[in-house]
């Protein structure tokens, strides 16, 4: 990402940051971890379960559903504000459509069928209709557009773990059309205050209200990784936020600290709160308890995020080098290599671990010996299906949103 001359009286956006690539890469990869504990998820309805299962995978789950994807879209913002500055609002549109909206269209009729074929094989035994018979059923679809921005639904469609796709495709459209229509002068000036704002201690932990009062009183999605998808609208729009003013940055190092603590403390206090709740649904039931629960979530949340990049951002140099060595030989290689293919491993990682589980659960082992067994195999599937498959033809790249 490229640096950016400071307009008069604002400190220079922030250059390139190569610790959110390393965090995207890992939440990606770590996806294959988190979707096969939830084959043994005694809460989650995943599409294959296991027989016996731990509630040990939800309080592991819930450790890293409140920060992994908000991180990605605050990531993905930050990215966009960089795209919008190189290309304007009609290029960012069009390059957005290009490696977003290609994968999420192919990866829809190849691939998102499969969870939902096996979920039926795997509920009942008897079940025995082919898959090339299942697939029109699938993609028998309706508009919804209430579900903004999941506008087709189905007696079996669903947009699976593309669901982050989709959001990504709609948000950067927003923001595109945002950049287009509203005069830039205000913006600016909104930007540059918010900015001046976050020198004093402890501001820059307001923006946790917002999400909390929308998980606390128009509940959270289970169905998306746990949070509602207005709050990754605003994790969205504060990562372009972010990306426009280094001061933003200077805070969050600054108040890394009291975040990761005040995270802590509430999710201590929260998680215990939400488990607690019995013959309801604690995602969007309006009761005391629940909504408190959630408020506390959203708050958690947005900590935990300040937290991780400013304690990452403090390892770096005042003129923006790694203050540690970087990887070097093998490990770079290796950390190149799926950086580059982050997306198409998140496209691929699901119907790979569902496909595998199908198999696995069938075994007369304990949970432990399945779950390695599992992450083992879908792991190597996964990698040697993106590089045997994905990365080294041209079309196959395109498709699947990378770089010719």
């Amino acid at each position: 990402m490229a640096t950016e001359h400071a307009t008069p009286g604002t400190a220079a956006p922030p250059g390139r940051r190569p610790e959110l690539d390393a965090i995207r890469t890992l939440v990606v990869v770590g996806l294959i971890f988190f979707h096969s504990a939830l084959v043994f998820d005694e809460r989650d309805d995943y599409y294959v379960k296991n027989a016996d299962t731990t509630a040990v995978t939800t309080v592991i789950a819930g450790l890293a559903v409140v920060w992994a994807m908000p991180l990605l879209f605050l990531i993905a913002g930050y990215g966009a504000r960089h795209s919008l500055r190189r290309r304007g609002p009609g290029g960012f549109a069009a390059e957005r459509l290009r490696r977003l909206g290609v994968p999420l269209l192919f990866a829809t009729v190849a691939l998102l069928p499969i969870p939902q074929w096996l979920r039926l094989r795997a509920a009942d035994p008897g079940y025995d209709e082919p898959y090339w018979r299942f697939l029109p059923r699938f993609l028998d679809v309706r508009f919804q557009p209430a579900e903004f921005p999941f506008l087709l639904g189905g007696e079996h469609f669903e947009s699976g773990h593309l669901w982050f796709v989709v959001m990504l495709v709609a948000w950067a459209l927003l923001l595109s059309a945002a950049v287009r229509l509203l005069p830039p002068a205000p913006l600016r000036r909104l930007q540059d205050r918010a900015a001046a704002a976050v020198a004093h201690r402890g501001v820059v932990l307001l923006p946790a209200l917002p999400l909390a009062l929308i998980c606390a009183f128009d509940g959270m999605e289970e169905g998306y990784a746990g949070w509602n998808r207005w709050a990754y609208l605003l994790f969205f729009a504060y990562g372009v936020l972010l990306a426009g003013d280094d001061r933003f940055r200077a805070a969050m190092r600054r108040d890394a600290v009291p975040a990761a603590v005040l995270g802590a403390v509430l999710m201590l206090a929260g998680m215990p709160l939400f488990l607690s709740i019995e013959g309801g649904d604690p995602f969007s039931d309006l009761t005391g308890v629940a909504m408190t629960a959630r408020f506390l979530y959203g708050i958690t949340g947005w900590c935990w995020v300040l937290a991780i990049l400013g304690l990452l951002d403090r390892r770096r140099s005042p003129d923006g080098a790694h203050a540690e060595q970087a990887p070097t030989g093998l490990g770079r290689r290796v950390y190149a290599y799926l950086a580059l293919g982050a997306l198409p491993i998140y496209i691929l990682h699901q119907p790979v671990v569902v496909a595998v589980a199908y198999v696995v659960v069938s075994w007369p082992a304990p949970i432990l010996v399945k779950y390695t067994a599992l992450v083992t195999i879908a792991l190597l599937l996964t990698i040697g299906a993106y590089d045997l498959l994905v990365r080294r033809t041209r079309i196959t790249r395109i498709l699947f949103g990378m770089r010719p």
